[in-house]
């Protein structure tokens, strides 16, 4: 990501990242639609492109702290309006609740 920064300089939210052959811009449908086809193409099942979302969310909120960022951050880069909605996104992590307990 870092990377991709440097390259392509800061990009507002109004902006596309992904592109076709024949738009500048791309329907979330279309998105959708290319997510479906690639897993379909690499034998995944039961995957979406949501899937991914939930999942950039998660690891985005297990190692968020260890930057000195907080859920607030996560939300922001979830682009939700509510923490409450980004909440819902993340994977419980049983043993990392009972590792905090035992830290206390």
């Amino acid at each position: 990501m870092g990377l991709w920064r440097s390259e392509c300089g800061v990009v507002d939210h109004k902006s596309r990242i992904i592109t076709t052959e024949r738009a500048k811009q791309t329907s979330a449908q279309a998105v959708v639609n290319m997510f479906a086809e690639w897993f379909a193409v690499m034998g995944f099942t039961g995957c979406s492109s949501h899937s991914g979302r939930r999942t950039f969310i998660t690891n985005a909120a297990r190692k968020i702290s260890g930057v000195g960022g907080s859920l607030r951050d996560v939300q922001s880069l979830a682009g939700h309006s509510s923490l409450t909605t980004t909440q819902r996104y993340i994977k419980i992590n049983g043993d990392a609740k009972r590792r905090v307990v035992e830290m206390m």
